[in-house]
């Protein structure tokens, strides 16, 4: 019996030596002929903070004035720039942006008329939305306009919902009733058609790495396609999740998987193939969704989205409209920071010329119909949104995702049942097409990323307490960043 122990654990500490055994490492060259947007635009920045600061202390009266006279020139701006058809991608941000930004300085210190500048923002959306559907979604100088007017306004009502907590607001905001034929449904006080695009923010530590590690840093993590049944009146999300792939969640298990934000998109209902077939977005969702229950597609981590073999949340939408036709994501997303390719890569990423949930909303042929946003967690969205950028900035730096490598043994015998879970159709604690090391890197990954947020979020605490408000973005960022190099 001796004997047979001693050999016993001979096995045993061979066959762990051998499990420790590091992976091949994997990783292709990369070179992307783009750059990652910047703002640069620090002094702004501050002199906005100042004029928020000094509107707080200043006469009402006074302030009551200046802002229905901002109100009424940015207005007019508007009706201006609705009168010039002709002007370039590039003026918008110029016409547009100096006035929002300060007026909602002035709103943040006094948000009583905030419902007048959303319509304000609202209605430029719609225009730069329209206007964009003949510009060039992949010239950089297109995307850079386009992007800082949608994702710039909405940052700039953002500081002002935030400064606002004594004054409730409805999460739901709509933006644009953009017609469509196809069966409809209410998710979270919107109504849906059968055929739109919910992109979305969620609560987990990967989802800020999704919407921030872009060359266009977003709000948004992840696409989901409606499907509603024409005589139920139910209705579906078809989507991709990483833990068990392509999958089918009633409204209920759509809401109840934490969602920060997500924002309703429709297929304009002008679009030539629309117009010979006004039920083509009902097609596509129902191809989807019977493609989805018919056979088990994983999930792709290699964001590859021209392989339909694989799928991660965005090729769901814009595989279901290829086969009917649409092409969406008009603008290819890029990745092209060195830091963020390095750290995808060990997740098993492998294509960065891609398509990101976040830039969906940028696409001309989609109307942005409505916004929903909970107003317990913007708060929360902000703070993880400030944390990646800063995790981010250390990527660029060199900082290298680690893992503990003793566990590498027993991970891999875990991934092996994990395994055999997923050939019998079940869900195993390590996703289906994540390696044990990459397990393990995820694991270190959350827990940098949580301890870092849980820190930076006590120094917030310590602003708020000191100045009296919650601090605006790049105050945020700039937070993380101390509590970071700390």
């Amino acid at each position: 019996m001796k004997k047979f122990l001693k050999y016993f654990a001979l096995v045993l500490v061979i066959a762990y030596l051998v499990l420790l055994i590091p992976d091949k490492k994997e990783t292709d060259a990369v070179e992307i002929k783009s750059a990652p947007f910047a703002w640069n635009r620090d002094s702004l920045w501050n002199r906005l903070e100042n004029d928020f600061r000094s509107s707080r202390i200043g006469n009402r009266a006074a302030s009551d004035s200046a802002i229905m006279t901002s109100l009424r020139e940015q207005n007019n701006d508007l009706d201006n720039i609705t009168s010039h058809p002709q002007l370039l991608p590039q003026d918008y941000p110029a016409l547009l942006l100096p006035g929002f930004f300060s007026l909602s300085a002035e709103l943040a210190a006094n948000p009583a008329k905030r419902d007048s500048l959303m319509e304000i923002y609202n209605k430029a959306r719609i225009l730069v939305k329209r206007r964009s559907e003949n510009w060039d979604m992949n010239a950089p100088s297109v995307r850079n306009s386009l992007y800082q007017v949608l994702y710039g306004m909405r940052a700039g009502m953002e500081e002002v919902l935030l400064q606002s907590d004594s004054m409730a607001y409805s999460p739901v905001l709509l933006v644009e009733n953009e017609p469509s034929t196809t069966p409809s449904a209410d998710i979270a006080g919107i109504k849906v058609h059968s055929g739109d695009l919910l992109v979305s923010r969620g609560g987990a530590e990967v989802s800020a790495m999704i919407s921030r590690g872009n060359d266009y840093p977003g709000n948004f993590s992840h696409v989901a396609l409606v499907y509603v049944d024409a005589v139920s009146g139910k209705a579906s999300l078809i989507e991709a999740h990483i833990e068990k792939g392509v999958a089918v969640a009633t409204v209920d298990e759509y809401i109840a998987d934490k969602k920060l934000r997500f924002m309703v998109l429709r297929p304009r209902a002008d679009l030539p193939k629309l117009i010979a077939d006004p039920m083509l977005p009902h097609k596509a969702a129902k191809d989807a969704l019977d493609a989805a229950l018919s056979h088990h597609t994983p999930y792709d981590f290699k964001m590859n989205f021209r392989d339909s073999t694989a799928l991660f949340c965005s090729e769901v939408g814009s595989l279901a409209y290829k086969h009917q036709g649409i092409r969406l994501w008009q603008g290819v997303s890029t990745i092209s920071s060195k830091g963020v390719i390095n750290w995808l890569q060990e997740f098993g990423v492998k294509n960065f010329v891609t398509q990101m949930p976040s830039d969906l909303e940028y696409d001309p042929q989609l109307a942005v119909v409505a916004e929903w946003r909970d107003p317990q967690t913007l708060r929360k969205d902000h703070i993880d949104n400030a944390v990646m950028d800063v995790l981010l900035e250390k990527a660029d730096s060199g900082k290298k995702i680690l893992y503990d490598h003793w566990k590498l043994p027993f991970v891999r015998v875990l991934k092996a049942w994990c395994m055999l879970q997923n050939r019998f159709g079940k869900i195993g604690m390590i996703p289906e097409g994540m390696s044990a090391t990459q397990a393990l890197k995820n694991q270190y990954f959350v827990k940098m990323y949580q301890t870092l947020r849980k820190n930076t979020e006590a120094n917030v605490d310590g602003f708020e307490k000191e100045f009296n408000y919650f601090p605006p973005y790049w105050q945020l960022v700039s937070i993380a960043r101390k509590t970071a190099d700390e």
